[in-house]
């Protein structure tokens, strides 16, 4: 086999012709270029993975940061509203600020605030927010829609009063009615318990709870509907404790009735003489609302504030807190 020299491009032997070599030349020029562009996107290409790996990197750092800085934030958030609590312990209202609207007590409890006091709350189809004192005892979360302590409040009123509400919304054992409204707004969001807490003058203290209390709307005139009762009072509101009795003293499915705004079942005015607003039948076998006497009393008709099964017609209970919560309520304890 005849053996072909290397030629520089250059000159050099004159073996091939000036042909032959210029094709073997660019060949080696081409191979050389291309053995060179390819180490170049080899080397770019790795340059390139290795910037995508550092971006990654600064970015997942970014995001890191990001979160710690919303932790923070969220620190600093409820250490302020915490600081509105403590604040709040003087004047027993407790400003929340604009984070949020409470729909009740229930709401309020479960996103941290456990001290009881007034709050403002929006319930979902109310046009404007309100007052209300939260009872965070007790399991936490009740909204009170009642008060009697020491007489101190006039609840001989007219339908509007009741209606729109009225009494102490300052102090924390101010006597006051939350109004029919209100309590419609509340008791239409879902299934609600009531419960009444009850003291008399010697220092005994009972309960009555009922399951799925509602208020109906104003076309309804503020119609009560209870459910289940359980407690340790007796079930004054339903009348159920005598079937002789229930068909005139049961307040369930009774419209409320004022002294101006006569809705009960008897012949005369219930609000009239019990001189007060409450969901009267013919008359009643429960009226939290009456006169404000002390323990047992003597008058023309039983007005005082009333818990037939438990001190009977002519006892005034010394204070009352009517309360509600969802019926599913469960405690955030975080």
């Amino acid at each position: 086999m005849e053996l072909i020299p290397i030629i520089p491009c250059d000159g050099g032997l004159n073996v091939l012709s000036d042909r032959r070599m210029g094709k073997i030349c660019s060949f080696v020029l081409v191979t050389v270029a291309l053995i060179m562009v390819r180490e170049s996107w080899a080397f770019e290409n790795d340059n390139c993975l290795q910037e995508q790996v550092r971006l990654r990197a600064q970015v997942h750092q970014l995001e890191t940061r990001v979160k710690q800085q919303q932790v923070m934030i969220e620190q600093l958030l409820h250490e302020k509203e915490i600081q509105f609590l403590d604040k709040g312990q003087e004047n027993n209202f407790f400003d929340l600020g604009s984070k949020r609207y409470y729909s009740d007590c229930s709401e309020i409890y479960n996103d941290g605030f456990k001290q009881s006091g007034f709050y403002r709350i929006k319930p979902l189809w109310s046009l404007a927010d309100f007052s209300v004192y939260c009872d965070m005892s007790d399991g936490g979360g009740w909204t009170v829609i009642q008060r009697r302590s020491d007489g101190s409040e006039n609840f001989s009123r007219g339908w509007n009063d009741y209606e729109s509400g009225f009494g102490n919304f300052v102090q924390n054992n101010g006597e006051y009615w939350l109004g029919n409204k209100n309590i419609n707004l509340l008791t239409m969001q879902g299934d609600y318990t009531l419960k009444i807490d009850m003291t008399d003058f010697e220092r005994n203290s009972r309960f009555a709870q009922y399951k799925s209390f509602k208020v109906g709307d104003k076309k309804s005139s503020y119609e009560l509907r209870i459910g289940e009762y359980s407690g340790t009072a007796g079930d004054s509101l339903s009348g159920t404790f005598h079937p002789e009795v229930q068909w005139w003293a049961g307040h369930h499915r009774m419209k409320f009735s004022t002294w101006d705004r006569d809705n009960d079942n008897y012949k005369g005015n219930c609000a009239e003489e019990e001189q007060s607003g409450w969901w009267f039948n013919r008359c009643h076998s429960a009226n939290l609302n009456g006169v404000y006497y002390q323990g047992p009393y003597t008058s023309e008709t039983d007005n005082g504030v009333v818990w037939y099964t438990w001190h009977g017609w002519w006892y005034s209970l010394k204070s009352v807190v009517m309360k509600i919560r969802p019926n599913d309520f469960i405690p955030n304890i975080i």
